[in-house]
C-alpha cells in the first residue's frame, strides 16, 4: 500500500511543472496586455492570482512532508490565502499590484527554464557542485564529487544492498555528476546539490523585482549588481557549510528533539536538518532581507513592490522612502520616453 507523503509526491511531480508554466504564462500575457489594456488585463491577472494560489497549495505539502522544510512549508501555506488576496485587491483597484504581477511573471521566466530544461539544469547544476567542492576543499575537506548513479551504487555496496534496490536509488534523481560521497565511521552519507540549492530562486526573485519597474538600464544593472553576485556567493558558502556539516556530522544539536520534529529515525540526519532546515534557512530569510535594503538603495521604485507585500501581510499602508530615507530619481533628470515614464539609458 503506497504511503500518504509518497502519494503526494507523486502528485506534485506530475502537477508541478505544468502548473507552473500555466500560471508563468498567465502572468506573462497579463502584463503583456497591461501595457495596451490596462482594464483587459485586470480580470486576467487576477484569475493569475487564483491559479498561482493553486500552485502553492501543491506546494504546501511537497515543502512541509517530502522536503520537511518548516519554514518553505509554512510559507507555501501562507502563499495561498496571500495570493488570493492580491488578486482580490487588484480586481478591487489597488493599481500598484500591476508591478507585483509583472514581478511574477519576470521572476517565472527566469526561474522555470532551469527547472524545466534538462540541459540548462544539467549546466546549472554541476556548476554549482564544482565550484561548492572547491569551497569544501578551501576548509580543509577533501570533496569526493561524484554522479549521482555512482553515488547510488557505492551507498548499495557499503550497505549491502541489491542492485534493485541501487537502481532504484539511483532513479531519485537526474545522473549529473553533483553528489559528494562521505563515509561516517563506515556509513555512507551523501549530499546532493539540487536545483534549489544553486541560488536560482533567489537570483530569480530578484530578476523578477528589476524587471518589473520601470526605471534607466544603468540604476537597473547597478541593483542587479549588489544582488545577483552576493545571493550566488553567498549560495555556495551555504551549501559548503551544509556539506561540511553533514557529511562529517558536525551539527548533531538536540538529536532526540530534531528527529521528533523533522519525523526522522535516523540520527544521521540530524545534523543535515539542522544545518539546512534551520541555521541556513533561517540566516537565508535574513540575508535575503539585507539585499532587498541594498536593491532598493539602487533602485527606489522597487519600494512601491515591498510596500504592496507589507500591505497585504499587515493591512497597514507603509512609506518606506520616509522610513529608509529614500528618495525617488526627479524624473527630469532623467531620460523620458513617448509615454511619459523615465527612459532606458
Amino acid at each position: 500500500m503506497t504511503d500518504p507523503v509518497s502519494t503526494l509526491a507523486a502528485v506534485h511531480d506530475a502537477v508541478a511543472v505544468p502548473l507552473a508554466w500555466a500560471v508563468i504564462l498567465a502572468f506573462a500575457a497579463g502584463s503583456a496586455l497591461e501595457l495596451r489594456a490596462r482594464e483587459y488585463a485586470r480580470p486576467l491577472l487576477v484569475g493569475s492570482w487564483a491559479l498561482f494560489a493553486v500552485f502553492w497549495a501543491i506546494q504546501a505539502p511537497h515543502f512541509a512532508f517530502t522536503q520537511r522544510s518548516i519554514i518553505e512549508g509554512i510559507g507555501s501555506v501562507v502563499a495561498v490565502p496571500a495570493s488570493l488576496y492580491v488578486g482580490y485587491l487588484l480586481w478591487a483597484g489597488r493599481d500598484s499590484l500591476f508591478v507585483l504581477s509583472r514581478a511574477v511573471a519576470a521572476m517565472g521566466l527566469v526561474f522555470i527554464p532551469f527547472q524545466a530544461v534538462p540541459a540548462l539544469q544539467a549546466w546549472l547544476v554541476e556548476t554549482v557542485a564544482r565550484q561548492t567542492a572547491a569551497g569544501i576543499a578551501l576548509v580543509g575537506v577533501d570533496p569526493t564529487l561524484i554522479p549521482w548513479p555512482e553515488a547510488a551504487q557505492r551507498t548499495a555496496e557499503a550497505l549491502g544492498k541489491s542492485e534493485a534496490w541501487a537502481a532504484d536509488y539511483a532513479d531519485k534523481h537526474a545522473a549529473y555528476r553533483n553528489t559528494f560521497y562521505f563515509v561516517h565511521e563506515g556509513h555512507p552519507i551523501t549530499y546532493t546539490i539540487l536545483v534549489a540549492c544553486t541560488g536560482i530562486g533567489s537570483m530569480a526573485i530578484f530578476a523578477g523585482l528589476v524587471a518589473a519597474v520601470r526605471a534607466p538600464l544603468r540604476r537597473k544593472l547597478r541593483a542587479l549588481a549588489v544582488s545577483l553576485p552576493v545571493i550566488y556567493a553567498l549560495n555556495i558558502v551555504r551549501n559548503v557549510f551544509i556539506a561540511v556539516s553533514f557529511g562529517r556530522q558536525r551539527a548533531q544539536v538536540f538529536p532526540d528533539a530534531v528527529m521528533t520534529l523533522f519525523g526522522t529515525s535516523d540520527p544521521r540526519m540530524v545534523s543535515y536538518y539542522v544545518a539546512d532546515r534551520i541555521v541556513a534557512q533561517s540566516l537565508s530569510v535574513l540575508v535575503l532581507v539585507g539585499i532587498t535594503y541594498l536593491v532598493v538603495r539602487e533602485l527606489p521604485e522597487v519600494m512601491v513592490v515591498v510596500e504592496d507585500l507589507l500591505y497585504v501581510a499587515t493591512g497597514n499602508e507603509y512609506d518606506l522612502r520616509a522610513a529608509l530615507d529614500v528618495d525617488l530619481p526627479d524624473p527630469g533628470s532623467e531620460p523620458v520616453r513617448a509615454d511619459g515614464g523615465a527612459g532606458e539609458e
